[in-house]
């Protein structure tokens, strides 16, 4: 019994902690996400996307979970635009 209880512990503790990890993933392969898209950006959005990706860097960067909802919310946000603009504005 000892050891289903360890055992359930453990493994709420590493549900519970991979939860936090997987936002702060989330933000980074949403910029990489963003980088590797960089080809398909119109230019008259390029200076738009990189005040997007200076800003959620800017975010993640403060090492907050407030922080790291804003980075994930921005790069989201320029995702979809640039996913948008590659469709010609159909959705």
């Amino acid at each position: 019994m000892k050891r289903s209880v360890l055992l359930g512990l453990f493994v709420t503790a590493s549900l519970m902690a991979s939860t936090s990890f997987a936002a702060e993933d989330l933000c980074a392969v949403n910029l990489k996400t963003i980088e590797n898209a960089k080809t398909q950006i119109p230019p008259e959005m390029t200076e738009q996307v990189m005040d997007s990706v200076k800003q959620a860097k800017a975010d993640h960067a403060k090492g907050t979970k407030q922080g790291t909802d804003d980075c994930i919310a921005e790069t989201t946000q320029t995702i979809q635009a640039i996913q948008k603009s590659s469709d010609g504005g159909k959705q």
